[in-house]
C-alpha cells in the first residue's frame, strides 16, 4: 500500500518566465497522476526536470499564473543554474540533482 501513497503525495509544478516578467510564473500544477503527466510531458518535450519535493510543496499552494513569491527567488536561481549547466547527453544522477552542492 505504501508505493501507492507514495504516487499519490507526489507533486510537479512547472514554472515559465519570459524576461518581460519580473518573477517566474506557475504555468501547470499537481499531484498523483497529474504530476505524472506534468514530468511525462517535460520529459517528451526535452524540457529538464528538476526534483525538489519541499519547493514543489510550497509551489504547489499557489494559484496557476501566480508569480513565484519574492521569498523562493534563491531557490529558483538555484534551479536556473542547474539548467544552465544541464546537458541531456551528460545529464546527472536524481540524487545529484536533489542535493545542492556543499550539502
Amino acid at each position: 500500500m505504501s508505493r501507492y501513497k507514495n504516487k499519490i503525495s507526489q507533486k510537479a509544478v512547472a514554472l515559465k518566465y519570459d524576461n518581460d516578467q519580473i518573477a517566474p510564473i506557475i504555468v501547470a500544477s499537481g499531484m498523483g497522476h497529474l504530476a505524472e503527466k506534468i514530468v511525462e510531458v517535460a520529459s517528451a518535450n526535452n524540457v529538464p526536470v528538476y526534483e525538489d519535493t519541499s519547493l514543489a510543496t510550497v509551489l504547489s499552494r499557489l494559484e496557476l499564473g501566480t508569480e513565484v513569491p519574492e521569498e523562493l527567488y534563491k531557490a529558483i536561481v538555484d534551479i536556473y543554474v542547474y539548467f544552465l549547466k544541464f546537458s541531456p547527453l551528460n545529464s546527472r544522477s536524481t540524487s545529484e540533482v536533489n542535493t545542492p552542492k556543499g550539502e
